[in-house]
């Protein structure tokens, strides 16, 4: 990773790299979604390619992006080698001449997904409707986002979080654009209390590898308890709709 890079998003790339060797956490992450992708996939936010590689492992035909041009010229260098990988393109939800500048990719892709990324965008209608632009009729929306607001403390502030979501305000986000809900429900039950307790009351500015090591170890504990709770509750929201 560039030095650029480290300086323009500090904190940011401190938490992906921490996230990376979380290798039980980041397949639990990629099991909630990966049956609906399909086609020609497109990754808004691909960061430093956590869940990319995991999508390009198994053989689907991807693109990735990223608002972040160093992350972009990153995810190069790993990924643009590879065949089932179309290419790394930089990509502005918010952009004001959205349509003229991405017409190239107007109703290109059957398969959206952006990870950690809406609550990062301070107007996410405007975003949806950017992603439904870029969708084949039919083709699936998927959004996995921070939950309750609650939650909202130093951790969000530090990774520019305009908010955190509950799962009717995410629902609404894609009925608002036109989608058919596929499908909603909250993930990782068990990392509400991490959170609380590091963010919240230690007031803690960055995720610390130790803390994220800890947390990976027990993840098939994890995937216990959101089963034994139905996924009605957890840190996370992962909803799903098709464009009309």
């Amino acid at each position: 990773m560039n030095e650029n890079t480290s300086a323009k998003d500090p904190v940011g790339l401190h938490t992906l790299e921490v996230i990376a060797k979380a290798d039980r956490f980041n397949q639990w992450m990629y099991e909630q979604f990966k049956n609906q992708l399909h086609g020609e996939i497109l990754e808004i936010g691909s960061g430093i390619g956590n869940i990319s590689q995991l999508v390009i492992e198994e053989g689907h035909t991807i693109t990735l992006s990223d608002y972040n041009e160093e992350y972009c010229q990153d995810l190069k260098k790993k990924f643009s080698q590879l065949s089932n990988v179309r290419e790394v393109i930089s990509i502005d939800l918010l952009d004001q001449n959205f349509e003229n500048r991405y017409l190239a990719y107007k109703e290109k892709f059957d398969s959206v997904f952006l990870l950690n990324v809406i609550e990062h965008i301070e107007d996410d209608e405007m975003a949806v409707k950017n992603c439904n632009y870029l969708l084949k009729p039919g083709g699936n929306l998927i959004l996995l986002a921070p939950a309750y607001s609650w939650l909202y403390c130093t951790f969000d502030k530090q990774l520019g979080h305009f908010r955190r979501y509950s799962l009717k305000q995410l629902q609404k986000l894609l009925k608002k654009q036109k989608f058919s809900l596929l499908s909603g429900n909250y993930f990782n039950l068990t990392g509400i209390a991490g959170w609380f307790l590091f963010g919240k009351i230690m007031n803690k500015k960055m995720l610390s590898s130790g803390e994220m090591s800890a947390f990976n170890k027990i993840v098939p504990i994890a995937k216990v308890l959101d089963k034994l709770f139905g996924k009605s509750l957890g840190l996370s929201i992962i909803v799903s709709g098709i464009k009309n």
